[in-house]
């Protein structure tokens, strides 16, 4: 069928890989089903890496199916090996259970929660991680895994190849979350797993122990992994992560990364991270590449702070970069008129506003021109800001080159 949920998925290209796609597609057309995508709770947000997989979220209840939100609250505890090349850093429990609570709010924003049956289901795995029995758990559950299947994945393979330590915790890993897939199958009726191309190894791992314990066929779909043009890693800038959180990242910051997608992502990532028709996309294709990348922005800021944030993010950049004045939507660094009064040195000034936080790095961007007051070059890392630069307004525009500015103002 053209309209379902298997034929956008492709379309807007999210597909990597799938158990029994055309026995998949079956159901999907016939029935409504659950499926899940899990997300360990590593930090205090997800960012725009986890992004695709929230739209795959939402591409489910768009037809009708059911999002499960499986929150890693137990997996967190051990630490997930795939993708890595050393142990994570295991978290403080009360940490991870603040951050699980931070995620799910997350999710509450980009998913729709009125509709009872496509509303996602949250769960936490620590509900039924927390509770194993160990011996019960290896008679049962353990029985199922080989040893030699299991040094053949990617996630084990990689860092046993590169002579990397591998705990007994982490290779526990993918145990943990085929069981996950179990429990989800068995109390909530769960028949998919959708995960990154580096789960593959653990959804097939999750999908063969449901069919061996309980005989029921249940499938798994996995997502590409996304690349810039320039092949780095999505989600990713000189600042730091770009988090899904306004509290960690500002409306203005999220929309001018999407703003600022290289010329070859756009019509890409407005098909993967847009809730745009491909229809829409298509009609849109022809036009400016700048209108296109604002219309990038505009979409991917509106669906987590708003369509008024968008729009004022958009004014800010125009006001910005074209009128070259003040925007009021910039970050914004607040300073005590005492600490301005004898002047501070414009290298302290760059480092507390986390344009950069190294004094050396600072030093270069002098040298190559790239640090600006009001628009006007600083020539020397010795330049000492001082009241008068502030203006009867008490405040300055901060620049590092031509994107990055914060608004420093004297409370």
């Amino acid at each position: 069928m053209e309209n379902s949920f298997l034929s956008e998925f492709k379309k807007r290209n999210y597909f990597n890989q799938c158990t029994n796609y055309e026995e998949l597609e079956q159901l999907m057309n016939k029935n409504k089903i659950r499926a899940y995508i899990g997300f360990d709770c590593t930090s205090s947000s997800l960012h725009v890496g986890s992004l695709l997989q929230i739209m795959c979220l939402r591409l489910l209840q768009k037809y009708g199916h059911q999002p499960i939100v499986l929150l890693g609250g137990g997996t967190t505890r051990i630490g997930d090996p795939s993708g890595k090349e050393e142990t994570r850093k295991i978290l403080p429990e009360k940490v991870i259970e603040k951050n699980t609570k931070n995620i799910e709010n997350v999710f509450k924003i980009f998913l729709k929660t009125k509709n009872k049956n496509t509303k996602p289901i949250f769960v936490n795995n620590y509900k039924w991680l927390g509770k194993l029995n160990y011996i019960k758990f290896l008679r049962k559950i353990g029985i199922h895994f080989t040893i030699n299947k299991m040094l053949s994945f990617d996630s084990i393979k990689i860092r046993l190849d590169r002579e990397q330590s591998l705990s007994y915790m982490e290779f526990n890993y993918m145990i943990l979350q085929a069981y996950d897939f179990l429990e989800l199958n068995k109390n909530k009726n769960c028949s998919m797993q959708i995960g990154g191309s580096d789960q593959w190894g653990n959804i097939v791992n999750g999908v063969e122990l449901i069919k061996r314990h309980s005989n029921k066929q249940v499938f798994g779909l996995t997502t590409p992994l996304i690349t810039l043009s320039s092949g780095s890693k999505m989600g990713k800038t000189e600042k730091g992560a770009v988090w899904l959180d306004k509290k960690l990242l500002t409306t203005y910051d999220y929309w001018q990364f999407w703003r600022n997608t290289d010329d070859e992502d756009v019509l890409r990532f407005l098909q993967m991270f847009t809730d745009l028709s491909l229809e829409k996309i298509e009609e849109l294709k022809n036009k400016n590449i700048n209108q296109l990348k604002i219309i990038l922005a505009n979409e991917t800021t509106s669906m987590l702070h708003g369509k008024a944030a968008a729009a004022k993010a958009e004014q800010t950049a125009k006001n910005t970069f074209e009128k070259k004045s003040v925007g009021t939507d910039l970050p914004t660094l607040i300073l005590k008129k005492k600490q301005v009064i004898n002047g501070i040195n414009i290298i302290d000034l760059v480092t507390a506003t986390n344009l950069s936080n190294s004094k050396s790095e600072v030093r270069r961007m002098i040298k190559n021109k790239g640090i600006k007051i009001n628009n006007e070059t600083v020539e020397s890392d010795k330049f000492n800001i001082l009241l008068n630069n502030f203006g009867k307004e008490n405040f300055l525009k901060l620049s590092h080159g031509k994107k990055n500015h914060v608004i420093v103002k004297i409370n």
